[in-house]
């Protein structure tokens, strides 16, 4: 190597080390969502998925479209439950059971799209935690996801994650 290219490396990390100057840091992922068969459900999705951007701007953006999608969002009138095909990629099922039971819609909207992001059900019964859903019971509105669970989806999206093909059944 040549002096002059020496002497260029080395004034690029001296600088990259002081902070002189940055690196790049990757974009947030985009995850299309396509809710136009969630039928009343819709606002509830939209500000489920605005919790996800809003704790995790750095790493997700839950884009909705109307056209083809990366998630499905779609009404019935059984309970609330997510398929996935792979990480960012599936359907949901906004459930009448759980809404009807008085469960929090966003809070739904929030927990199945947390399975979206590779999260699975863990029924602590606590309302901290987004991903105990119906166990937290009905008073629970809190849509959040916990340290944990905000930790965890970086990780997911932050490296390759294989998430197999699974359905969650958010039964009672």
């Amino acid at each position: 190597m040549s002096l002059r290219k020496t002497i260029a490396v080395v004034a690029s990390a001296a600088a990259l080390s002081v902070g002189l100057i940055g690196t790049a840091e990757a974009a947030p992922r985009v995850i299309t969502y396509n809710s136009s068969g969630a039928a009343e459900f819709v606002a509830a999705v939209d500000a489920g998925a605005n919790v996800w951007n809003t704790q995790l701007p750095n790493t997700l953006n839950l884009r909705k479209v109307t056209g083809p999608a990366h998630v499905t969002i779609v009404a019935d009138n059984g309970w609330p439950r997510a398929q996935t095909t792979s990480l960012g990629r599936g359907r949901i099922w906004m459930g009448r059971l759980a809404v009807n039971e008085g469960h929090d819609t966003i809070r739904i909207a929030a927990h199945e799209l947390g399975h979206i992001l590779g999260l699975p059900d863990r029924r602590t019964g606590l309302c901290t935690d987004l991903m105990s859903g119906a166990s937290a019971g009905t008073s629970c509105k809190n849509p959040n996801p916990n340290a944990a669970e905000k930790a965890q989806v970086v990780r997911n999206f932050g490296r390759t994650v294989t998430v197999k093909a699974e359905t969650f059944q958010d039964a009672a």
